[in-house]
């Protein structure tokens, strides 16, 4: 049995078959982690095995819900915002760009349109949050609901009752100009007052 090893060519091919098992490469096999979280469109990732040792993984589509409105409660339940009309005793104001302050120039008009609230009593308002089409449709979104935040607690600040308010942000879905320039985008960037009977 030994006689077989003693052979200097058997012992060679045996030592190199012996280096090459040894050595040999084995299959990279990796295990596919979930990408980090992203915004829609959502991928939904299903595993389906192929054999015992392979894997694939199909990826799947999901379209994005359309955008809708962000609608913000307020101390009183806020009725929907197709009851109310525009009021012509009600002026809307302006924003700066990314910004959801209150102008020196607007106060003046919420001081006014405080004033016409407080003589009128029976009037529920509603504002809305609009911004230019700049940013992406969740951050106007949300930069909308500030500026209709900020306007609101400005005439809460005159006197008017926040249970008569409530609050509404269609970010850029409704803009009132559509050309592509800032004199344009100014007269987007605003807060409107619509108004309803109690």
């Amino acid at each position: 049995m030994r006689s077989w090893l003693r052979s200097p060519a058997i012992l060679l091919v045996v030592l190199a078959v012996a280096l090459v098992v040894a050595c040999a490469k084995r299959p990279n096999l990796t295990v596919a982690s979930a990408p980090a979280p992203v915004p829609p469109p959502a991928a939904v990732i299903t595993p389906t095995v192929v054999t015992e040792t392979q894997t694939t993984t199909t990826i799947v589509e999901v379209p994005p819900a359309p955008a809708a409105p962000v609608q913000v409660a307020t101390a009183a339940p806020a009725p929907p915002p197709k009851e109310f009309a525009p009021n012509s005793n009600l002026r809307r104001i302006h924003f700066d760009f990314d910004k959801f302050d209150i102008r020196p120039g607007d106060a003046a008009i919420l001081d006014a349109n405080a004033s016409w609230l407080r003589d009128n009593p029976n009037q529920l308002l509603l504002i809305e949050g609009h911004c230019d089409e700049r940013g992406t449709s969740e951050y106007n979104l949300a930069l909308g609901d500030r500026r209709a935040k900020s306007t609101m607690s400005y005439l809460a600040s005159r006197g008017v009752a926040t249970s008569r308010i409530s609050i509404i942000s269609y970010g850029e879905e409704r803009p009132l100009c559509t050309e592509k320039n800032e004199a344009c985008w100014s007269k987007n960037r605003r807060a409107m007052f619509l108004t309803k009977e109690r």
